[in-house]
């Protein structure tokens, strides 16, 4: 071990902890900071806007009834492997990938109807302020975005 090998050594380190005392800093200031933070990939949910045990309520509702059509989600699933496993094969079967496709889509779009009519049954039993919080939920989530560069 050379005197040659110390100095690299020792500096190679206090560069490397430059780097790790000013990610710390920076990370701090974020964190104090105090501007409310919420993920640009995030979409909002159309019950956030309902009282909590009405939130609940909802979500409950629409995963009971996601729950009841698991067997039609795993079809839709099944029936996507099938098509991805199709469009892997030396000799594309547009008719059997068309077929896969099909099913995929009618399977989805079945489960998509059922948890929308469970939507619809909940809304039945809200009070109009309530359901003009969930459509300004809806509403929110097709509103147009600011470009970002």
């Amino acid at each position: 071990m050379t005197e040659i090998f110390y100095r690299r050594l020792v500096l190679g380190l206090l560069f490397l902890n430059t780097f790790l005392l000013a990610a710390v800093i920076g990370g701090g200031v974020y964190y104090l900071s105090g501007e409310p933070r919420q993920s640009a990939q995030r979409l909002p949910l159309a019950g956030e806007q309902l009282p909590g045990q009405q939130r609940q309520a909802l979500q409950q509702a629409l995963a009971e009834a996601r729950r009841a059509l698991r067997s039609t989600q795993l079809e839709a699933r099944q029936a996507r492997v099938e098509a991805a496993a199709l469009m892997g094969k030396p000799e594309l079967d547009t008719a059997a990938l068309s077929g896969a496709l099909t099913r995929a889509r009618e399977a989805e779009m079945a489960v998509r109807a059922a948890v929308e009519a469970r939507a619809v049954a909940f809304a039945a039993t809200l009070s109009v302020d309530e359901r003009r919080r969930l459509a300004d939920g809806l509403i929110g989530r097709e509103a147009p975005r600011p470009a970002t560069k």
